[in-house]
């Protein structure tokens, strides 16, 4: 990913925080000597080895899986982005742009196929996305009708060897346009400009305000 230093994030915790909070992500590898992608919710195991680790798993019917063992393969999330006006900055010799964040990582594969494993995966995905209802959905024991769905799909695992993070939140403009552009995106009806504005508010000097 092009990352100018302007816009680069390399804390790993700010990292994995967003992996966690938008973890529904792209999963890219090469499949037949293309590109081919899957999108797919993939949970975080932030203390598996120095950078942590991705697992996840695609239905079984899905072809990607066959190459996907011990290729490098990136995965890709993505968080809040807004269009931002050149008129905002109030200001001569200024083009549009957009904001964003995103956080890219790349690593090899390892296949999961195993019922054991492969129904430990499927527990853990459900608690992590059914933790926070009022009354959580759980997959139970095992039964006949699991483990003809087990059958039906194949896990993996990604050991994480390189991650970046890219905020580009307009950190390469004035204090003061900064504030601008969050002023308007707030006005904005829409969840993604006011959590832009968020984002772009803590990357401001800590005695600026909006």
């Amino acid at each position: 990913m092009y990352v100018p230093a302007a816009f680069a994030e390399h804390d790993l915790a700010k990292l994995h925080d967003f992996i966690e909070q938008h973890s529904f992500g792209l999963l890219v590898s090469q499949v037949n000597g293309e590109p081919f992608a899957t999108h797919l919710p993939l949970l975080l195991e932030r203390a598996a080895g120095p950078q942590g680790a991705l697992v996840g798993h695609v239905a079984r019917a899905n072809l990607q899986w066959e190459s996907l063992a011990e290729q490098a393969v990136l995965a890709v999330f993505s968080g809040p982005h807004a269009y931002i006006s050149p008129s905002w900055y109030e200001a001569d010799n200024v083009v549009p742009t957009w904001n964003y964040s995103a956080v890219h990582v790349y690593g090899r594969v390892t296949l999961i196929d195993d019922p054991d494993s492969l129904f430990a995966l499927v527990q853990a995905t459900t608690e992590a996305y059914e933790k926070s209802r009022p009354v959580p959905w759980a997959v139970g024991e095992r039964n006949t009708f699991l483990d003809r769905l087990l059958a039906m799909i194949v896990g993996f695992r990604i050991d994480i060897e390189r991650i970046e993070g890219k905020w580009k939140l307009s950190q390469n403009h004035p204090v003061e346009r900064r504030q601008k552009v969050i002023r308007e995106l707030r006005k904005r009806d829409q969840s993604d400009d006011s959590e832009v504005a968020r984002l772009m508010e803590q990357m401001l000097p800590a005695d600026e305000e909006v």
